[in-house]
């Protein structure tokens, strides 16, 4: 398994506090975002009809259909255990890193079990089944949507709380050209529902999270997209999503563990940092716990969609001009 991480302080434009939707980000393209919108570069101003800066996207359960992948394997650990893997616990982990998932998952199935050995076990199982050719397959909309970015002139990201092993297969389906950065989920110091994916993402495209738009199917993603100040977008895959209030409290509790610890050492030997990642910036103080009271406010800025078929050109624009949207419920 390759095994990278970056560094454990990250560069944030503003806090999240700040972040006011209508302020839209400049119409960037790929050759331009670190010249002319970087982290450190001067702030845009409205400018009517731009396109977001990037549209960073989820993987799984997204862009392509690998969550039943995952529930093989998370039914095969839970039975190893003498328990049953029920649609609840599948609900609760959507869209969680490893380091909180495995919790939650040993949580609720009632178990004291080595986290660490769980951890390992998913991810070797994963690994297997998406390196099985014709596992790995496309949502519907992914690849058009892909393609209208690129003709666009609008930079895309992976972004993704799986890790390098599992990406990469993905992007063997995908195509590796259509996204100018893909971030792992064993290249952050901390993954989904924190905003760390989001903001590497942005930082390592030379744009602002502000002005960038993340697309999601859970509300765990979408929680880290809210927290990282991007224009977030939920496009479920399950029906009955948790709230982000309920994915906030699940993560407070599941990281209050001794076993959160234990699955987040998991993948960490030999890392190494991509290349361009900033080290020892500040993050957002508002950022740092998915738990805080801002949940009300961040609730109110997630928008949704039923399909990647209704993420158009327009739709984007009109994002980026901060137009209201459709709010989640």
């Amino acid at each position: 398994m390759a095994d990278r991480l970056v560094a454990d302080r990250l560069v944030a434009d503003r806090p999240v506090t700040d972040v006011i939707p209508g302020i839209p980000g400049p119409p960037v393209g790929p050759a331009r975002a670190a010249a002319e919108a970087g982290p450190s570069g001067p702030a845009a101003g409205p400018v009517a009809g731009a396109a977001p800066a990037a549209v960073l996207l989820d993987m799984d359960g997204l862009l392509v259909d690998t969550e039943h992948l995952w529930t093989i394997a998370e039914e095969e650990l839970a039975a190893s255990y003498g328990r049953t893997f029920t649609p609840e616990i599948k609900h609760a982990m959507l869209g969680h890193g490893i380091d909180t998932a495995v919790p939650l998952m040993l949580s609720m199935l009632g178990v004291d079990e080595d986290p660490a050995a769980a951890a390992r076990f998913l991810l070797d199982r994963a690994v297997e089944l998406f390196g099985t050719p014709g596992l790995v397959t496309s949502r519907p909309g992914a690849a058009e949507l892909l393609d209208l970015l690129a003709a666009a002139g609008v930079p895309a990201a992976l972004v993704s709380s799986s890790f390098r092993s599992l990406m990469d297969p993905v992007l063997d389906t995908l195509g590796r050209g259509l996204f100018a950065v893909t971030i792992a989920g064993d290249e952050v110091s901390r993954r989904k529902p924190f905003p760390d994916p989001y903001l590497t993402a942005a930082a390592a495209l030379g744009v602002k999270a502000a002005h960038c738009v993340v697309l999601e199917d859970s509300t765990t993603g979408a929680l880290a997209g809210l927290r990282a100040g991007c224009r977030t977008v939920l496009v479920p895959s399950m029906p009955a999503l948790p709230s982000l209030a309920e994915v906030a409290a699940a993560t407070d509790a599941a990281l209050a563990t001794d076993a959160a610890q234990a699955a987040a050492r998991v993948g960490r030997t030999a890392a190494a940092r991509p290349a361009g990642t900033p080290v020892d910036a500040d993050r957002p103080i508002d950022a740092d716990r998915p738990g805080a009271e801002d949940i009300a406010e961040l609730s109110s800025r997630l928008r949704q969609v039923s399909s990647l078929h209704d993420v158009t050109l327009g739709f984007l624009h009109a994002l980026a001009a901060g137009a209201p949207g459709s709010a989640a419920s």
